[in-house]
C-alpha cells in the first residue's frame, strides 16, 4: 500500500473538506484516517491516504492538490509517509 500524508492549512471557508474530498474520490484515492480541526477561523486538516488505486501518479496528485489549495485559499501539502516518518523523527 502507498500511504501518503496529505495535510491542508488555511484560513476557515465553506467547502474546504468537499473540494479536497471530491479530489480525492474522483482520482480513486482512499482515505484511510482524517483528522480536522478550526482553531480561531483557522482550518487544519490531515488526512492518511492510499494512492495505489489511483490512475494518477504521486507527483501528479501533488501538484494538483497543490492547485486546488491556492485555489481555496490553503496550503495543501503531499508526501509519502516513509519520508514523512524520516522527517518528523525525534
Amino acid at each position: 500500500m502507498k500511504k501518503t500524508i496529505i495535510t491542508v492549512v488555511g484560513k476557515d471557508s465553506v467547502g474546504i473538506i468537499a473540494k479536497v474530498c471530491t479530489y480525492l474520490s474522483e482520482n480513486q484515492v482512499n482515505i484511510l484516517d482524517i483528522s480536522q480541526t478550526i482553531v480561531q477561523g483557522y482550518f487544519n486538516m490531515m488526512m492518511i491516504a492510499d494512492i495505489n488505486d489511483s490512475t494518477k501518479n504521486f507527483h501528479d496528485i501533488a501538484d494538483d492538490l497543490e492547485k486546488l489549495g491556492e485555489e481555496i485559499g490553503c496550503i495543501i501539502k503531499v508526501q509519502l509517509e516513509d519520508i514523512f516518518n524520516r522527517m518528523h523523527r525525534l
